[in-house]
């Protein structure tokens, strides 16, 4: 009973504070539900696995991310107009992205990089149209953010590099726009481009994956890095808040000086997985270069890390 009246009033709250983003999470609660009982009932497939996977996935997420922006934008102070325009904007171009893609699964469909006929040639276009905008009201968050003065300094980091480290991430999707090398020959021999881009890099999309994230166990898969790098909204202003009173003799500096040490390296683990996808190499079969710059980015971040620790020791002390 107290954990439901607790959820009663964080919604309220949300819809006090920003109502299209409290919709539009409310809103993929129910696609989730919906989807996951197709998950159940249906016999379908698309692309080699279940027809409402992609949605659940899709709900899941933009659900998380409509949260998210709706705390962020809490922090911004004086700019009420673009705060307004910014949840807006990004409460309907996510709706509207998910609502497509639930489309095109009730249809027995692809929503993404198809192009075989009118109607799933408009409904892709449409979708990147909303996808692009969707990420300038992400870069205007974060661009907002830089200039807010938030308290404690690391967490004040914590949010604009989540939001900075969020947008590259998100920016990695639109490399999968781009027409595979198969798909270029394909149209150069007179056969057409039905499909234009993919998510995995070398063999076709739809081939063996790992388990709910459909990632490619047979080359490599842009998602992973697009995956890690919007995550970074959460990651990052979660990790600064754990810095905001630790390590108990470092001082404001330091902890900042951590903070940036944790972005840069979640940025690069981003960059890295982006390399390791682009050579269409799997995920989980990294070979010695990607080990190695794994290895490289762990033993610098350490070290960073393990300076700025000492020196707060030997100032405290």
């Amino acid at each position: 009973m107290t954990l439901a009246r607790g959820s009663v009033g964080l919604v309220r709250r949300m819809w006090a504070v920003n109502r299209p983003l409290t919709v539009t999470a409310a809103l993929m609660v129910v696609v989730l539900a919906v989807a996951l009982v197709g998950l159940a009932v249906g016999r379908q497939s698309i692309t080699g696995q279940p027809a409402w996977a992609k949605p659940a996935r899709f709900a899941l997420s933009i659900c998380l991310y409509s949260f998210t922006l709706l705390w962020l934008l809490t922090f911004v102070r004086g700019h009420e107009r673009l705060v307004r325009t910014v949840s807006r904007v990004s409460a309907v171009a996510l709706t509207v992205e998910m609502a497509l893609i639930a489309a095109a699964a009730a249809a027995g469909t692809t929503s993404h990089f198809n192009f075989t006929t009118a109607t799933t040639t408009g409904v892709w276009v449409a979708m990147a149209v909303f996808i692009a905008t969707v990420w300038t009201m992400a870069l205007a968050t974060a661009v907002l953010l830089l200039f807010q003065r938030v308290q404690p300094p690391s967490f004040a980091w914590g949010l604009r590099l989540g939001a900075g480290v969020c947008c590259l991430g998100m920016a990695v999707a639109f490399r999968m726009t781009l027409p595979t090398p198969e798909q270029r020959e394909a149209a150069a021999q007179g056969r057409g481009m039905p499909i234009i881009g993919a998510h995995t890099v070398g063999p076709a999309d739809g081939g063996p994956g790992l388990p709910v994230t459909d990632w490619s166990t047979l080359g490599g898969d842009l998602r992973i890095p697009h995956f890690v790098g919007l995550h970074a909204l959460q990651v990052l202003p979660l990790l600064g808040l754990l810095l905001a009173d630790r390590p108990r003799r470092a001082t404001p500096r330091h902890r900042t000086a951590l903070m940036w040490i944790a972005a840069l390296s979640y940025l690069g683990l981003v960059l890295v997985l982006t390399w390791q996808a682009l050579r269409a190499q799997p995920v989980t079969a990294p070979d010695a270069r990607t080990g190695a710059a794994l290895l490289a980015l762990a033993a610098v971040a350490g070290t960073a890390a393990l300076l700025v620790l000492r020196h707060a020791r030997a100032t405290a002390g």
